[in-house]
């Protein structure tokens, strides 16, 4: 049996049989019946008619949860227009700190306590480097994203960062960054790595991850972590910070899986577009069960009420709207009216009705409003 292309009906055709062999935890499960109720009867909507031909039709309400490829289009473009307009005229860098998959397995018990630790850590590491004298002696600045996933739907935990080139001093004045690679990234990924494992053993010790009970266990995990060598990645954005924002804000309030890369669903098997970055980058397809699919989209539903965006430093929300344009004024380049504040958000027009897919002439409106309903066995 064949079936439309996108997660809804993956999801719809093969839950009940991932169920019988994984039991859903209660946020997966809540996250599951949110996509499947979206854009549908469930979730009730608006009657329609075409103004021109009086054509019916139905519109259903978004579910508007984070996890689903169908939603949060409109808060994804709101944020990154926020975080242009706030774009500094400095060179910015992109930098990605990688948590080692050996601690794939506590991550899975301990989501929450660990994807804090990351955002904890990452931001000591380089906010201790940006204090040093010899460096910047300053304050920076950092927006982080926390991604868990890799091309495939593993388990793949990482933080990118977008930090602006540069310092602010207590004195107000700005100290720019003296090279293109901010700070040294092997310097960086010790000092990343000796936090994050220092981080382990307090929470342990202070009982903050329960589920590690294993005193041999977790001394060999941690002997292992200290053994190798953390990932982190560099690069810097000397001319297209705009498109480093955009490709953060994809994932600012999505995760994981967009419809657009399931290119076929059917008779339980599903083909996916992805990158094989080891190959060069290079786009291919591979095929999944249906329950394989479900399996690794579940892996990423996050913790409720988790915040996987987060502003540091003189990004941070408390004082950004303050700092921003005194560190225009200290780099001598801040204008009375910039050019990415000078004007206010547009408006958008106002809403004139969807066009008719019928007579493709006239507009349909709103006549009535549909109540919730829930097909039997949904």
């Amino acid at each position: 049996m064949s079936g439309a292309a996108t997660l809804q009906a993956v999801m719809s055709e093969g839950l009940d049989r991932y169920r019988h062999a994984h039991p859903l935890k209660p946020r997966q499960q809540q996250v599951c019946r949110h996509i499947l109720d979206c854009r549908t009867p469930a979730l009730g909507g608006f009657a329609l008619k075409c103004d021109h031909c009086q054509a019916p039709a139905q519109l259903y309400h978004a579910c508007r949860d984070r996890h689903c490829p169908r939603c949060q289009r409109q808060a994804t473009e709101a944020w990154c227009a926020r975080e242009r307009a706030g774009v500094l005229p400095v060179n910015y860098h992109h930098l990605v700190f990688t948590l080692p998959h050996a601690l794939n397995p506590w991550v899975e018990v301990h989501a929450r306590e660990l994807y804090g630790l990351l955002f904890e850590t990452v931001w000591a590491t380089l906010s201790a480097f940006a204090a040093d004298p010899k460096r910047l002696g300053g304050q920076l600045g950092m927006t982080a994203v926390l991604h868990t996933w890799g091309q495939t739907l593993t388990r793949h935990v990482h933080l990118h960062c977008l930090v602006p080139g540069g310092a602010l001093s207590g004195g107000g004045q700005w100290h720019p960054a003296r090279s293109t690679y901010l700070f040294p990234v092997r310097a960086l990924s010790r000092h990343f790595r000796g936090g994050f494992v220092s981080g382990l053993r307090r929470a342990i010790g202070k009982g903050q991850l329960p589920r590690l009970d294993n005193a041999a266990e977790i001394d060999a995990m941690l002997d292992t972590l200290m053994a190798s060598e953390w990932v982190v990645y560099t690069k810097p954005c000397l001319s297209h910070t705009e498109t480093v924002v955009d490709y953060l804000g994809r994932y600012t309030h999505r995760i994981a899986l967009s419809d657009a890369r399931i290119r076929r669903f059917d008779d339980g098997e599903v083909q996916l577009d992805y990158k094989d970055y080891r190959d060069g980058g290079r786009h291919k397809v591979m095929t999944l069960a249906a329950t394989e699919l479900l399996r690794r989209f579940l892996l990423h539903v996050l913790p409720h009420g988790f915040m996987r965006v987060r502003h540091f430093g003189f990004l941070a929300n408390r004082c950004r709207a303050l700092r921003l344009p005194v560190i225009r004024a200290a780099i001598e380049v801040y204008q009375a009216t910039p050019a990415a504040e000078a004007s206010p958000p547009s408006q958008a027009s106002p809403f004139d009705g969807y066009p008719c897919a019928k007579c493709r002439r006239g507009h349909l409106r709103v006549v009535a409003e549909l109540t919730r309903h829930r097909l039997e066995g949904g």
